[in-house]
């Protein structure tokens, strides 16, 4: 549930309509239909009964639609405050995967601040579904989300069912980053077997749904038997930097990456992994001037470093 969901219930029961509010709100009929559903079901609650004179509210209802009503209050009393300050102050907010090719476009972004007033919050975490969730009840208004692309139906499944707008960001195979002076970068060819003396630095809170978790263990981590698991990325390229033992599978790392800290980024031959990196926000959503920045320097920073 969230501010937006608040907005539908009340403006249902002032219209005395779905069809109405669904106007109203420039919302589909049926998307409004099924987010009323979704939070009664989750509320374990009845909004409102159908009558000759339309959508009446039940008593659970109408206690709802008040305290909804007092919270939207408040939360317009707070955007119109900072508006009356001469509507200078921006925000713009994202949730993304540990990237570096985000990253890097995170950092050209923010150069095209100026002088703006602006809040500005970037989280990293390799945590899909808590991403979702995240967006979902709007501590987020964007979020990026990275999943294995045999799942691709799955997690669209999952955006379309709770209301959320996804656009594909990139699609890449993951690539074994390491020391320049490792072993493994002298070789040729890089397959799986030549793995498992090494020590593989892995996220420590990567997700999938827990039906595909044995079997995508088992393809993204073959053969190897020594593992680090690191939540911070900053950690991660300490240990790759200075233990030519650790290896590391990661999307293409922009060149100024790789040359500054002195690694490279192979392929191994053996991998048919393919993921996929997917911008998400509210349906109703409408992205800011500073969204929009932030989004054309992505696809250049993509571009760049995933061909």
């Amino acid at each position: 549930m969230n501010i937006s969901h608040l907005r539908y219930v009340v403006c249902i029961a002032e219209m005395g309509s779905i069809n109405k509010a669904a106007e109203e709100l420039h919302v589909a009929q049926p998307n409004l239909s099924r987010v009323i559903k979704e939070m009664e079901t989750d509320l374990g609650i009845r909004f409102f009964r159908r009558s000759s004179r339309g959508m009446r509210l039940t008593a659970d209802g109408e206690s709802f639609v008040n305290q909804a009503r007092n919270i939207l209050g408040q939360i317009d009393e707070l955007e119109n405050r900072y508006k009356s300050m001469g509507g200078k102050k921006q925000c713009f907010s994202i949730s993304v995967p540990r990237a570096s090719y985000i990253s890097d476009a995170f950092a050209v972004f923010s150069r095209s601040l100026d002088n703006m007033e602006a809040d500005i919050f970037y989280h990293e975490s390799n945590n899909t579904l808590q991403t979702v969730k995240d967006v979902l009840e709007g501590s987020y208004n964007l979020g990026i989300i990275r999943y294995d692309a045999s799942y691709d139906k799955y997690f669209k499944q999952v955006l379309e069912k709770k209301g959320l707008s996804y656009e594909l960001v990139s699609e890449f195979c993951p690539v074994l980053v390491m020391r320049e002076d490792s072993a493994l970068a002298g070789r040729d060819v890089i397959c799986y077997s030549d793995l498992t003396h090494f020590i593989q630095i892995a996220p420590a809170d990567s997700y999938v749904p827990p039906l595909f978790l044995s079997s995508e263990k088992e393809k993204e981590y073959p053969a190897v038997s020594r593992h680090i698991y690191v939540s911070e990325r900053g950690i991660q390229f300490d240990l790759l930097t200075q233990n030519p033992e650790t290896f590391m599978w990661a999307s293409p790392l922009p060149e100024r990456v790789v040359k500054n800290l002195h690694l490279v980024q192979r392929e191994c031959i053996d991998s048919r992994l393919q993921y996929r990196d997917m911008l998400i926000h509210p349906a109703d959503y409408q992205l800011t001037i500073l969204d929009k920045r932030f989004i054309t320097d992505l696809t250049s920073s993509r571009r760049n470093c995933i061909k």
